[in-house]
């Protein structure tokens, strides 16, 4: 609005002076002042007038509105805040009230619902060491609030006589081995450290040389002349189950890759114990082939083996013989039309190539927090590990979609086996062993749906990290006996797993759960600062670079690994140990995000065209679609684990201030209502 002149203008006189007129800009919820007069040359203004006079007046009430302006933005950010967290009391009084916890059977989740109840011994047993390590910290708070509080009487000198032996018992009997644990754990953190740090260097030398793996002969431009390139017969496979959400989108992106339509043949393999599901994805199935496209429709009755049963019996089938190349999509991917052309071409003229494997990306990454967070994590499997690996060594595990496998090296490697929940690192690692080479492609994405409440991704977490304990007891042996080169297997046993799959989950939780917190009532036991802020605050950062629009999330982040840590030790146990837990299948959960607008929007420009003219359109409603069944309900839950490690931690938090070690006050402080959050079930989907 333009300047009131009668209260900035000022008296006339010739020592009167007329100030800054500024124009204030409410532009909710921002505010900004602009000048538009300087009202003298080099800010006259501002400087002493003849008589020595400095002119202060009018000025120190442009100042007063510049603070009540900015008063008001703080004001307005701080009832955000409070809103915020009133929401968020509401949620966790929701979860506290209707008392659903993560123990509660729940229908429809596992296939076999008596897993549930056979995997409750082991997991009890892990919540109950939780729990006594809670009970026995607020006990030993107890005990020091009462030596510091001073008291007198016979009840104070009772006190300081158990506190004094207290004391004793545990310099002498609990701080040597604790110390001894916390070292140990200490030192692999720095060897895992070192090895991301490497890693990272790693990926700064491939950005910087330009390194980029690139075919010896690209197909060429016109698909529907098979002679004039490299097209080869090419199989696609689109496993799924259960996942009515999503496979009108896949089965159409499949549909429409860019390729000759007589080289190319799409499997559908589902699963589906739903019948009205089953019905659904053949009605699509249909609908395709009526548009030209060579599908076909597998149903299995006996639904043996998971993912890797599917995949075995649909390679069982005697026209495979006819192809060459196999590409895998799970049911929530889609790729570009362009995925065969910029793949298919690297296996030209290297006989020794076993599999190309593209990288993920996400159409629902900004969905909650909890997806930002997994799009860190996964950004940095992709570009760092993933990449690092095929270019310097020809070697990473399978992500078990999005890739394409030469059949051939699938068959010399044994094909798909059933014997853990990670067919795609089993088959990746046979394949290794017999000496195919892998080669990653960072610049070709396939789009997906991340897990977008916690419940989904915990059980997605579980399996991937208990499927490689249970491989690595059934692939030591043959990796020992295995005529390869001592590097290949001395990167596959120190590094692949043990540093990478046990390692770092085992100090990630013994180290930031257990010993940090216990030193803080075991304080002969010390943790240095720079174990505790200032290593994780490097590796969170490395880890965040080739995500960095998401910088501003790299304390959320910090938190939540450690806080996941808890899942990922717990299925490293059950994986290394053949705990029942272990054999756990559940599909992660779909919410169907990915539409046809998702795909045009992130295709790249000159598949954009291609793409909305190409294809009918992916949502189009099936005539005389059955009646789906009632869906079951959804709910948030408490996990017990989490709750009653972030009540450990606060408590020692608590404990912490008593000695005053301010670093280690902090980060108990966030980890525990970081762990507080992640139990009540506050990071992920809200279900009302």
């Amino acid at each position: 609005m333009a300047p009131w002149s009668g209260l900035w203008a000022g008296r006339a006189g010739g020592d009167a002076y007329r100030g800054t007129p500024v124009i204030v800009k409410m532009e909710n919820p921002n505010w900004s002042i602009s000048e538009i007069d300087g009202g003298g040359d080099d800010g006259e203004d501002f400087l002493p007038g003849a008589g020595g006079r400095r002119r202060r007046g009018k000025n120190a009430k442009q100042i007063t509105w510049v603070l009540l302006l900015k008063a008001h933005r703080a004001a307005g950010c701080l009832a955000w805040l409070a809103s915020a967290a009133v929401a968020l009391g509401c949620a966790a009084r929701r979860r506290v009230t209707a008392g659903r916890t993560d123990s509660d059977a729940t229908e429809g989740e596992c296939e076999g619902e008596e897993g549930e109840a056979a995997h409750a011994v082991p997991r009890s047993r892990f919540y109950a060491f939780i729990r006594a390590c809670l009970l026995m910290s607020v006990f030993l708070l107890a005990v020091e609030v009462a030596a510091y509080s001073n008291g007198r009487g016979a009840l104070a000198v009772f006190f300081g006589s158990f506190y004094a032996s207290w004391v004793r018992f545990r310099a002498a009997y609990l701080a040597p081995p604790l110390q001894f644990l916390a070292d140990t754990c200490v030192v692999l953190f720095l060897v895992q450290s070192a090895d991301r740090l490497v890693q990272s260097v790693g990926r700064f030398y491939i950005l910087l040389k330009r390194i980029k793996p690139k075919p010896v002969s690209p197909a060429s431009s016109d698909a529907e002349d098979p002679d004039a390139g490299y097209y080869p017969m090419v199989l696609v496979q689109i496993p799924m189950c259960n996942e009515k959400e999503v496979y009108q989108q896949s089965i159409a992106a499949v549909c429409n890759l860019d390729w000759p339509r007589s080289n190319i043949l799409v499997q559908v393999l589902d699963d589906s114990d739903d019948p009205i599901t089953q019905v659904l994805i053949k009605q699509e199935v249909e609908k395709w082939r009526h548009n030209g496209a060579r599908i076909v429709y597998r149903h299995r009755v006996l639904r043996e083996g998971y993912k890797a049963g599917n995949l075995k019996s649909a390679m069982s089938c005697s026209y495979v013989k006819d192809y060459e190349y196999v590409a895998i999509f799970d049911a929530d991917f889609q790729p570009y039309p362009d995925f065969l052309k910029r793949t298919v071409p690297h296996f030209k003229d290297n006989e020794d190539l076993g599999l190309v494997q593209a990288r993920w990306s996400f159409v629902n990454k900004d969905e909650n927090l909890l997806t930002r967070l997994q799009n860190i994590n996964l950004c940095f499997h992709f570009e760092v590990e993933q990449q690092v690996n095929g270019v310097f060594i020809n070697f990473f595990g399978f992500n078990g979609t999005a890739g394409v496998w030469r059949i051939k090296a699938l068959e010399d490697s044994g094909g798909w086996m059933e014997r853990t929940t990670v067919e795609d690192m089993d088959i990746a690692v046979r394949a290794h062993l017999k000496g195919w080479k892998f080669v990653f492609l960072n610049d070709v994405e396939c789009q997906c749906e991340l897990p977008e409440s916690y419940e989904a991704y915990r059980k997605q977490q579980h399996r991937w990290h208990s499927g490689p304990m249970q491989l690595f007891r059934l692939c030591l042996p043959d990796i020992i006996r295995c005529k390869v080169a001592f590097w290949k297997k001395a990167n596959l046993i120190f590094l692949f797993f043990l540093l990478r799959k046990l390692i770092l989950p085992f100090y990630s939780f013994t180290l930031f759960c257990i010993i940090l917190p216990m030193t803080m009532f075991v304080p002969e036991a010390e943790l240095p600062n720079w174990v505790v802020c200032y290593i994780p605050a490097l590796m969170s950062f490395l880890n965040i670079v080739p995500a960095p629009k998401s910088f501003p999330f790299i304390i959320p982040y910090l938190l939540f690994e450690n806080t996941m840590s808890v899942t990922k030790f717990n299925a490293m146990i059950s994986g290394l140990f053949q705990l029942g837990s272990a054999y756990e299948w559940v599909v992660t959960k779909k919410s169907g995000r990915s539409t046809e607008g998702d795909l045009i929007a992130l295709a790249p420009k000159g598949l954009k065209q291609q793409k909305a003219g190409s294809v009918p359109v992916i949502g189009a409603t099936i005539k005389e679609q059955p009646k789906p069944k009632k869906e079951s309900k959804k709910y948030n839950r408490i996990y017990k684990k989490e709750l009653a490690l972030s009540l450990l931690l606060l408590t020692a938090a608590a404990r912490s201030l008593l000695s005053k070690q301010g670093t280690h006050f902090y980060f108990l402080l966030f980890q525990g209502i970081s762990f507080l959050l992640v139990g009540l079930d506050l990071i992920g989907e809200d279900v009302k």
